[in-house]
């Protein structure tokens, strides 16, 4: 009787010790895949330069070549946000037939924020 009071208070003292270090796991992980997104904001101005109320902003993932779009704002602003830093995108707007360059984010470029801006071409 006394070997198995023994053996469960062993266990017990390994389980207290052992839980803390499991506690900080999942927040070690987390640190980790934080600094592993970006967000691109920028304008969509007109070739006059006048901002563009809105014109519709795409963004292509060129590997899985899904999009997400964004309608900008009364003063022509767009934000995207947790993008992948290992992804290469291409961005552009258009609107009513017009549209801008296409302009790629590179996965070499390290930055954590990037500002774009789009022109319309008429």
């Amino acid at each position: 009787m006394k070997s198995i009071a023994r053996t469960l208070r062993t266990a017990l003292a390994a389980a207290a010790l052992l839980t803390p270090a499991t506690l900080l796991l999942p927040t070690a992980q987390a640190w980790g895949q934080a600094a592993t997104f970006r967000s691109v904001s920028g304008d969509v101005t007109s070739k006059s330069g006048d901002k563009v109320k809105g014109a519709v902003v795409h963004l292509k993932d060129t590997k899985s070549l899904s999009q997400r779009s964004y309608i900008t704002a009364d003063d022509g602003q767009f934000k995207f946000g947790q993008l992948s830093t290992g992804t290469d995108y291409e961005i552009w707007a258009d609107m009513n037939g017009d549209k801008s360059a296409v302009k790629t984010i590179s996965s070499f470029d390290n930055k954590s924020a990037l500002t774009i801006s789009l022109k319309m071409s008429n």
